[in-house]
């Protein structure tokens, strides 16, 4: 059994972790840039942290005892997964700055070829796409912005080289990402402009310093820290009840604590109305933040709620019609999270590619395969997502079936699995039938959903029924392609740029 598997964030380094602990050692890691972590390694603008605990965003078969605070900072979350790399010894099986550009299913091998962006050419019978949703930047498209003068990043990609002291700045958006790094560069700035579209709803951090005693505990007696995961576990599912079964609980007990530290922390009552928010708590992402609103409230920064309507050489045009100049235009805009896999990306049976089947609406059978595209493995794929608890424990259950699936047909002898479309259909219905009587479906427009409505990013449900229907390989759901007589799974090959290849082919007769 051979693999190609894309990108190194938790969950390309995830599957290979569990890729070797199941006895298969034929792969190969693709990633664009130059070390492991994924978005852990991307963002690294002021205050990047995690909202999930630490104990919990972390994988259940790797703890780590040195977290250092409740909820993970950037740089501690991205040494964790490379030390993950490095204990695993996955990095002879990375290729780095290596962009994946075009993969194709070949038919006849019952097979994937993915070319990159070097020039070679790599081919193994499963392709495990860890990409995930929120590794491409979403910038907006602003009339003028391309002659602004100043400096322009997203938060994603934020530049370091730049000085923010004394600097006019102009925030755009409003999220999770702006959240953190607005009250990190706010000491820094001469003024900041926060363009709002709409307003979060913000509750406090329960965040701080684990105190080296425990640290210590935890590593002698790691039973201690599983403990702890449980007690994250159980304590975050506990909330999903309100989302997706009484949503009038959020309103109830959610709402009334977030606008009491609204009112305790924001005394202008003009600014406190700009940012109440408009629609029902949990319908968007909640944030968490112990310092946005002390950030938001000094004195050198405007939250603005008209709109923009285009951006000039030195500065930004409101709605209204009023300029205000600004050294640096920072975008807190999010990801893309509707058009998770680029046009012409991935190509599966009869020439079909991915974007272009889905259009507006990703959509999977259990968020893990999709019709049309054979020995193809999504991890975070469509309606994996959650706004509650760990992603980390998402990618696992898929883990569990991504190498039960393999398993199988090793067992079988198949050469080729792919899902039927009526059951891919059906369990899509069930998805969206579910969304609708959640709190994410009453409302708002936020980017779970499309533009027609459609929940395309969250599982509508409890964890451990998404981790109950991934326990094991449904074989019936699937097409079966035996192997042919005298053919044999071999290995993965690499063609170089030059044309020469360098181990043997995948599929042979």
């Amino acid at each position: 059994m051979s693999a190609v598997i894309v990108g190194s964030g938790f969950a390309g380094i995830g599957i290979a972790i569990q890729l070797k602990k199941h006895g298969v050692h034929d792969f190969v890691i693709l990633e664009q840039a130059g070390d492991v972590g994924g978005v852990w390694r991307d963002n690294t603008y002021p205050g990047c942290a995690c909202d999930v605990p630490s104990h919990l965003y972390s994988f259940s078969f790797e703890f780590n005892p040195d977290w250092t605070r409740e909820y993970g900072p950037q740089r501690e979350i991205y040494a964790y997964l490379r030390r993950c790399a490095d204990k695993y010894d996955l990095r002879q099986h990375i290729r780095f700055n290596d962009r994946v550009e075009r993969c194709i299913y070949d038919e006849r091998h019952a097979s994937w070829t993915v070319h990159t962006q070097s020039g070679r050419a790599y081919s193994a019978q499963f392709l495990l796409n860890g990409m995930g949703g929120l590794s491409r930047p979403a910038l907006p498209s602003i009339p003028g912005l391309e002659t602004f003068q100043g400096a322009a990043f997203h938060s994603a990609r934020w530049n370091h080289d730049y000085d923010l002291k004394g600097k006019r700045v102009a925030v755009i958006g409003t999220g999770a990402s702006a959240i953190q790094f607005v009250p990190g560069i706010i000491d820094q700035v001469a003024h900041v402009d926060i363009y709002q579209r709409s307003a979060p709803w913000v509750v406090p951090k329960e965040d701080g310093d684990i105190p080296a005693y425990r640290r210590a505990a935890f590593g002698a007696m790691p039973w201690l820290q599983k403990a702890a995961r449980e007690r994250y576990y159980w304590t975050a599912e506990s909330r999903i009840f309100a989302f997706v079964k009484r949503p009038e609980l959020l309103e109830r007990f959610g709402e009334r604590r977030a606008r009491e530290y609204l009112e305790a922390e924001v005394q202008d009552p003009e600014l406190r109305a700009k940012i109440t928010p408009d629609y029902r708590m949990g319908c968007k992402r909640i944030l968490l933040s112990n310092d946005w609103y002390a950030a938001i409230t000094r004195d050198h920064v405007d939250v603005l709620t008209s709109g923009i309507s285009h951006v000039t050489e030195g500065g930004v045009v409101d709605r209204d019609g009023v300029e205000r100049p600004v050294d640096a235009i920072i975008f807190g805009t999010g990801f893309e999270a509707q058009n998770p896999v680029p046009a012409g990306a991935i190509v599966g049976r009869d020439g079909k590619d991915l974007a272009t089947c889905w259009g507006k609406t990703p959509r999977a059978y259990k968020g893990t395969t999709v019709a049309g595209f054979p020995n193809l493995f999504l991890l975070g794929g469509p309606n994996t997502g959650i706004g509650h608890t760990s992603m980390i424990y998402m990618l696992e259950s898929q883990f569990t079936y991504v190498l039960d699936a393999i398993t199988s047909m090793k067992e079988r002898r198949v050469r080729a699995i792919e899902v039927r479309q009526e059951h891919q259909d059906a369990y899509n219905e069930r998805v969206q039938a579910k969304s609708a009587t959640t709190v994410w479906g009453q409302g708002c427009r936020g980017w779970y959903y499309n533009a027609d409505g459609v929940n395309t990013a969250l599982w509508p449900d409890f964890t451990f029924h998404f981790r109950r229907q991934l326990k094991e390989f449904d074989a019936v759901a699937y097409h079966q392609e035996a192997l042919r007589p005298g053919e044999d799974v071999r290995t993965l090959w690499v063609r170089t740029p030059d044309g020469e290849t360098e181990v043997a082919h995948g599929l042979s007769a």
